[in-house]
């Protein structure tokens, strides 16, 4: 199976995945939606499960986020949770579909995801809360890790689309490459803020933009 398709995950796709685990149970509800691209799924099983390694509990913030997948499975994943905010300027008409099909799989999140069509800097954030983001393109991500650590909360994201004229590589461009020294820079920035820096990886057959970057205040 190629896992970095974007095509749509349908019903045609259904018998792979039959097993009884709750990453198969989740590609059949994804596969009845109808309107999710084979990679964010993989994509946001394998972040989700790497930040509720290292974090739990508290609201989870899902900064451009797409159809919202990923608020979701991390909910599923630690129920201590209470909700999740999930929050794009232009949000996907069948994220809706896609969350109606999800709490009718899994009852106990009915009404605990909450979308909101909006700016990143105009979400309130807390100290207790979990942010998190996938592939927010370019200096987007540089905004959601900012609004993180003004207000003092988790935070983990998957950076991609990296713009090399604009963002900062740290000078480190004669040593490595330039997405490579962009992510670096910000795991030190982060460092410089107070936080404690976790860097993994996910799958690379899954996207090349596959550097997962963690941090919690000291």
């Amino acid at each position: 199976m190629d896992r970095s398709s974007r095509n749509r995950l349908t019903r045609h796709q259904l018998p792979l995945f039959t097993t009884d685990t709750l990453f198969d149970r989740l590609a059949r509800a994804a596969c009845e939606a109808g309107c999710l691209p084979r990679k964010e799924l993989f994509e946001a099983w394998e972040v989700a499960r790497r930040v509720r390694r290292r974090f739990r509990g508290g609201r989870v913030v899902d900064l451009a986020c797409g159809h919202g997948l990923l608020a979701y499975i991390l909910l599923l994943l630690d129920d201590t949770s209470p909700q999740a905010l999930a929050v794009d300027r232009q949000l996907p008409q069948s994220a809706r579909t896609l969350a109606t099909v999800l709490e009718a799989a899994w009852p106990r999140l009915g009404g605990r995801v909450t979308f909101a069509s909006t700016d990143i800097d105009r979400v309130p954030l807390d100290p207790g809360d979990l942010v998190v983001s996938v592939h927010a393109c370019g200096g987007l991500t540089d905004l959601v890790l900012q609004r993180a650590v003004e207000a003092g909360a988790r935070v983990a994201v998957l950076p991609c689309c990296h713009d090399l004229d604009s963002g900062d590589t740290g000078g480190l461009q004669g040593w490595m490459d330039g997405a490579l020294a962009m992510d670096a820079t910000r795991a030190a920035r982060l460092s410089c803020q107070g936080y404690r820096v976790h860097t993994q990886t996910i799958p690379a057959d899954i996207t090349p933009k596959n550097r997962l970057l963690l941090a919690e205040p000291l």
